[in-house]
Protein backbone atom coordinates (compact mmCIF):
# COMPACT_ATOMS: atom_id res chain seq x y z
CA UNK A 1 0.00 0.00 0.00
CA UNK A 2 1.48 3.31 -0.91
CA UNK A 3 2.50 6.22 1.21
CA UNK A 4 -0.53 8.44 0.61
CA UNK A 5 -3.28 4.97 0.44
CA UNK A 6 -1.89 4.85 4.41
CA UNK A 7 -2.35 8.83 5.08
CA UNK A 8 -6.17 8.79 3.50
CA UNK A 9 -7.12 5.80 5.30
CA UNK A 10 -5.45 7.06 8.85
CA UNK A 11 -7.34 10.70 8.19
CA UNK A 12 -10.21 8.98 7.61
CA UNK A 13 -10.47 7.00 10.76
CA UNK A 14 -9.25 9.42 12.64
CA UNK A 15 -12.20 11.54 11.46
CA UNK A 16 -14.74 8.67 11.90
CA UNK A 17 -13.52 8.41 16.03
CA UNK A 18 -14.25 12.59 16.04
CA UNK A 19 -17.24 13.28 13.91
CA UNK A 20 -19.85 13.43 16.71
CA UNK A 21 -17.75 16.68 17.49
CA UNK A 22 -17.74 18.30 13.97
CA UNK A 23 -19.82 21.06 14.82
CA UNK A 24 -20.32 22.51 18.22
CA UNK A 25 -23.58 24.03 17.57
CA UNK A 26 -24.84 21.01 16.90
CA UNK A 27 -23.16 18.86 19.52
CA UNK A 28 -24.69 21.21 21.96
CA UNK A 29 -28.21 20.94 20.16
CA UNK A 30 -28.27 17.04 20.32
CA UNK A 31 -25.21 15.72 22.05
CA UNK A 32 -23.85 12.09 21.66
CA UNK A 33 -25.56 9.60 23.87
CA UNK A 34 -22.45 8.70 25.55
CA UNK A 35 -22.34 12.19 27.01
CA UNK A 36 -26.06 12.19 28.75
CA UNK A 37 -26.48 8.06 29.66
CA UNK A 38 -26.21 7.93 33.08
CA UNK A 39 -23.19 5.45 34.62
CA UNK A 40 -22.60 4.41 37.50
CA UNK A 41 -19.77 5.13 39.80
CA UNK A 42 -16.70 2.88 39.60
CA UNK A 43 -13.44 2.51 41.62
CA UNK A 44 -10.67 3.02 39.35
CA UNK A 45 -7.65 2.46 41.98
CA UNK A 46 -6.93 3.46 45.35
CA UNK A 47 -8.82 7.01 45.80
CA UNK A 48 -9.53 7.40 42.47
CA UNK A 49 -13.54 6.85 41.17
CA UNK A 50 -15.63 7.76 37.97
CA UNK A 51 -18.39 9.48 38.55
CA UNK A 52 -19.72 10.81 35.46
CA UNK A 53 -21.01 9.59 31.87
CA UNK A 54 -21.51 6.56 29.61
CA UNK A 55 -18.43 7.72 27.83
CA UNK A 56 -18.21 11.75 29.30
CA UNK A 57 -15.67 11.06 31.99
CA UNK A 58 -15.81 12.91 35.66
CA UNK A 59 -13.29 11.74 38.50
CA UNK A 60 -13.64 11.92 42.01
CA UNK A 61 -10.15 11.86 43.96
CA UNK A 62 -10.98 11.32 47.58
CA UNK A 63 -8.93 12.77 50.89
CA UNK A 64 -9.71 12.80 54.08
CA UNK A 65 -9.70 16.49 54.17
CA UNK A 66 -11.82 16.72 51.21
CA UNK A 67 -11.50 15.70 47.44
CA UNK A 68 -10.52 16.79 44.34
CA UNK A 69 -13.35 16.71 41.09
CA UNK A 70 -11.75 16.71 37.74
CA UNK A 71 -14.00 17.55 34.68
CA UNK A 72 -17.99 18.23 35.35
CA UNK A 73 -19.68 17.52 32.32
CA UNK A 74 -22.45 19.18 30.41
CA UNK A 75 -24.45 21.70 32.06
CA UNK A 76 -27.11 19.39 33.68
CA UNK A 77 -24.88 16.86 35.09
CA UNK A 78 -24.59 18.07 38.71
CA UNK A 79 -26.92 15.85 39.55
CA UNK A 80 -25.78 12.78 38.27
CA UNK A 81 -22.21 13.39 39.59
CA UNK A 82 -24.03 13.91 42.99
CA UNK A 83 -25.99 10.86 43.15
CA UNK A 84 -22.80 8.95 41.92
CA UNK A 85 -20.45 10.54 44.58
CA UNK A 86 -23.07 9.90 47.10
CA UNK A 87 -23.17 6.28 46.42
CA UNK A 88 -19.49 5.70 47.04
CA UNK A 89 -20.15 7.09 50.71
CA UNK A 90 -18.78 10.61 49.91
CA UNK A 91 -20.67 13.99 49.64
CA UNK A 92 -20.62 16.52 47.08
CA UNK A 93 -20.03 19.48 49.30
CA UNK A 94 -16.36 17.89 50.28
CA UNK A 95 -15.31 18.66 47.20
CA UNK A 96 -12.60 21.33 48.16
CA UNK A 97 -10.58 21.63 44.54
CA UNK A 98 -12.27 21.32 41.03
CA UNK A 99 -9.94 20.94 37.97
CA UNK A 100 -10.22 20.57 34.36
CA UNK A 101 -8.46 18.51 31.47
CA UNK A 102 -9.48 20.80 28.95
CA UNK A 103 -11.75 23.66 28.54
CA UNK A 104 -14.29 22.77 26.28
CA UNK A 105 -17.63 23.11 26.74
CA UNK A 106 -18.83 19.20 27.36
CA UNK A 107 -15.99 18.99 29.88
CA UNK A 108 -16.82 22.15 32.00
CA UNK A 109 -20.18 23.53 31.41
CA UNK A 110 -21.29 22.28 35.24
CA UNK A 111 -18.08 23.87 36.72
CA UNK A 112 -19.76 27.40 37.79
CA UNK A 113 -22.78 25.52 39.80
CA UNK A 114 -20.63 22.65 41.10
CA UNK A 115 -18.12 25.63 42.00
CA UNK A 116 -21.17 27.72 43.76
CA UNK A 117 -22.72 24.68 45.37
CA UNK A 118 -19.70 23.22 46.96
CA UNK A 119 -17.45 26.48 47.63
CA UNK A 120 -14.37 24.98 45.80
CA UNK A 121 -11.74 26.37 44.41
CA UNK A 122 -10.85 25.66 40.26
CA UNK A 123 -7.70 26.08 39.57
CA UNK A 124 -6.77 25.26 35.72
CA UNK A 125 -3.81 26.27 33.49
CA UNK A 126 -2.95 29.58 32.56
CA UNK A 127 -4.39 29.66 28.84
CA UNK A 128 -7.27 27.64 30.59
CA UNK A 129 -7.95 29.33 32.81
CA UNK A 130 -8.98 31.96 30.46
CA UNK A 131 -11.30 30.43 28.54
CA UNK A 132 -12.90 29.13 31.62
CA UNK A 133 -13.42 32.51 32.67
CA UNK A 134 -14.91 33.35 29.65
CA UNK A 135 -17.39 30.87 29.10
CA UNK A 136 -15.50 29.32 26.26
CA UNK A 137 -15.34 32.77 23.79
CA UNK A 138 -11.62 32.88 23.66
CA UNK A 139 -10.98 28.94 22.91
CA UNK A 140 -9.15 29.14 19.64
CA UNK A 141 -10.63 26.88 17.30
CA UNK A 142 -14.35 26.64 19.30
CA UNK A 143 -14.68 30.58 20.48
CA UNK A 144 -16.29 33.81 19.62
CA UNK A 145 -19.43 32.76 21.56
CA UNK A 146 -19.76 31.46 25.54
CA UNK A 147 -20.46 28.15 25.78
CA UNK A 148 -20.92 27.77 29.20
CA UNK A 149 -21.30 29.64 32.36
CA UNK A 150 -18.29 31.17 32.85
CA UNK A 151 -16.12 30.55 36.18
CA UNK A 152 -13.83 32.29 37.99
CA UNK A 153 -10.36 30.38 38.73
CA UNK A 154 -8.78 30.58 41.93
CA UNK A 155 -5.32 29.56 41.17
CA UNK A 156 -3.43 29.18 37.94
CA UNK A 157 -1.09 25.26 38.30
CA UNK A 158 1.57 24.80 35.56
CA UNK A 159 3.85 22.07 34.70
CA UNK A 160 5.45 19.43 37.71
CA UNK A 161 3.46 21.51 40.18
CA UNK A 162 2.17 19.31 42.83
CA UNK A 163 -1.67 19.55 44.39
CA UNK A 164 -1.68 18.74 47.92
CA UNK A 165 -4.95 17.61 49.70
CA UNK A 166 -4.53 15.66 53.15
CA UNK A 167 -2.75 12.40 52.00
CA UNK A 168 -2.80 13.18 48.21
CA UNK A 169 -0.29 14.35 46.13
CA UNK A 170 -0.82 15.19 42.53
CA UNK A 171 1.66 16.14 39.37
CA UNK A 172 0.66 18.32 36.88
CA UNK A 173 1.19 18.04 33.50
CA UNK A 174 0.51 19.86 30.81
CA UNK A 175 0.11 18.77 27.50
CA UNK A 176 -1.60 21.30 24.88
CA UNK A 177 -2.93 20.98 21.52
CA UNK A 178 -6.01 19.73 21.94
CA UNK A 179 -6.69 23.15 23.92
CA UNK A 180 -4.15 26.15 24.25
CA UNK A 181 -3.97 24.57 28.07
CA UNK A 182 -4.81 20.77 28.70
CA UNK A 183 -3.78 19.28 30.88
CA UNK A 184 -3.03 15.52 32.61
CA UNK A 185 -2.45 14.96 36.62
CA UNK A 186 -0.78 11.98 37.78
CA UNK A 187 -0.07 10.24 41.28
CA UNK A 188 0.90 6.82 42.89
CA UNK A 189 -1.17 4.58 45.04
CA UNK A 190 0.02 1.64 46.75
CA UNK A 191 -1.50 -1.58 47.12
CA UNK A 192 -0.77 -5.00 47.79
CA UNK A 193 2.92 -4.32 48.20
CA UNK A 194 2.78 -2.92 44.86
CA UNK A 195 3.28 0.75 44.00
CA UNK A 196 1.21 2.08 40.95
CA UNK A 197 1.70 4.80 38.61
CA UNK A 198 -1.36 6.16 38.10
CA UNK A 199 -2.40 9.03 35.18
CA UNK A 200 -5.44 10.97 34.18
CA UNK A 201 -4.34 11.95 30.98
CA UNK A 202 -5.79 14.36 28.42
CA UNK A 203 -5.07 12.81 25.03
CA UNK A 204 -3.95 14.93 21.75
CA UNK A 205 -7.11 14.03 19.70
CA UNK A 206 -7.50 17.07 16.80
CA UNK A 207 -11.03 18.29 16.31
CA UNK A 208 -11.83 18.44 12.61
CA UNK A 209 -11.46 21.85 11.19
CA UNK A 210 -8.47 22.18 13.59
CA UNK A 211 -5.54 23.80 11.44
CA UNK A 212 -1.85 22.48 12.33
CA UNK A 213 0.46 23.94 9.72
CA UNK A 214 -1.36 25.75 7.41
CA UNK A 215 -3.22 29.03 8.98
CA UNK A 216 -2.91 27.17 12.33
CA UNK A 217 -6.20 27.17 14.68
CA UNK A 218 -3.22 29.11 16.86
CA UNK A 219 -0.07 30.33 16.74
CA UNK A 220 2.60 26.80 18.04
CA UNK A 221 -0.02 24.11 18.43
CA UNK A 222 1.92 22.18 16.16
CA UNK A 223 4.65 22.06 18.57
CA UNK A 224 2.54 21.76 21.11
CA UNK A 225 0.71 18.49 20.26
CA UNK A 226 4.13 16.96 19.18
CA UNK A 227 5.54 17.98 22.72
CA UNK A 228 2.60 16.49 24.31
CA UNK A 229 3.10 13.31 22.08
CA UNK A 230 6.58 13.06 23.16
CA UNK A 231 5.69 13.83 26.78
CA UNK A 232 3.31 11.44 27.57
CA UNK A 233 5.71 8.98 26.04
CA UNK A 234 8.05 9.08 28.38
CA UNK A 235 5.58 9.02 31.54
CA UNK A 236 5.30 6.26 33.36
CA UNK A 237 2.42 4.46 33.51
CA UNK A 238 0.64 1.44 34.71
CA UNK A 239 -3.07 2.85 35.12
CA UNK A 240 -4.45 5.29 33.22
CA UNK A 241 -7.88 7.18 32.17
CA UNK A 242 -8.86 9.78 29.78
CA UNK A 243 -12.00 12.72 29.52
CA UNK A 244 -13.61 10.27 27.29
CA UNK A 245 -14.29 6.14 28.31
CA UNK A 246 -13.57 5.32 24.70
CA UNK A 247 -9.88 6.65 24.26
CA UNK A 248 -9.31 4.54 27.33
CA UNK A 249 -11.71 1.23 26.12
CA UNK A 250 -13.10 1.55 29.67
CA UNK A 251 -15.96 -0.28 28.76
CA UNK A 252 -13.70 -3.25 27.46
CA UNK A 253 -11.94 -3.03 31.17
CA UNK A 254 -14.80 -2.81 33.23
CA UNK A 255 -18.38 -3.50 33.62
CA UNK A 256 -20.68 -2.55 36.28
CA UNK A 257 -20.69 -4.81 39.34
CA UNK A 258 -17.10 -5.91 38.95
CA UNK A 259 -15.50 -6.73 42.26
CA UNK A 260 -13.02 -4.00 43.09
CA UNK A 261 -9.69 -5.09 41.98
CA UNK A 262 -5.97 -2.48 41.32
CA UNK A 263 -5.34 -4.48 38.37
CA UNK A 264 -8.60 -3.62 36.39
CA UNK A 265 -7.10 -0.57 34.52
CA UNK A 266 -3.98 -1.49 35.10
CA UNK A 267 -2.59 -1.09 30.92
CA UNK A 268 0.92 0.54 30.33
CA UNK A 269 1.75 -0.94 26.57
CA UNK A 270 -2.31 0.36 25.83
CA UNK A 271 -1.26 3.81 26.62
CA UNK A 272 1.50 4.11 24.40
CA UNK A 273 -0.35 2.93 21.81
CA UNK A 274 -3.06 5.38 22.09
CA UNK A 275 -0.32 8.03 22.27
CA UNK A 276 1.41 7.01 19.17
CA UNK A 277 -2.05 5.89 17.33
CA UNK A 278 -2.79 9.62 18.13
CA UNK A 279 0.23 11.01 16.86
CA UNK A 280 0.39 9.24 13.68
CA UNK A 281 -3.00 10.77 12.40
CA UNK A 282 -1.54 14.07 13.84
CA UNK A 283 1.23 13.44 11.23
CA UNK A 284 -1.30 12.21 8.85
CA UNK A 285 -3.44 15.67 9.10
CA UNK A 286 -0.12 18.09 8.62
CA UNK A 287 0.54 16.19 5.43
CA UNK A 288 -3.17 16.33 4.56
CA UNK A 289 -2.96 20.18 4.81
CA UNK A 290 0.64 20.15 2.64
CA UNK A 291 -1.16 18.53 0.27
CA UNK A 292 -3.75 20.47 -0.28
Amino acid sequence: MNSSIIRSSIFTTLLGTVVFISSLASAQSSPPEGWVTPYPAFRVIGPLYGVGMLDLSVFLITSEEGHILINTGLADSTEHIRNNIESLGFRLEDVRILLTMQAHWDHTAAMAEIKQLTGAEVWATPADARVLQDGGFSDAHFGGRESFDPVSVDRIIEQDDVITLGDLSITVHEHPGHTEGSSSYSFQVSENDRTYDVAIANMGTINPGKHIVIDPTYEGVAVDFATTYNKQKQMDVDVWVSAHASQYNMHEKYTPGRPYTPDTFVDPMGFIKAVERLETAYLSVIAQELDQ
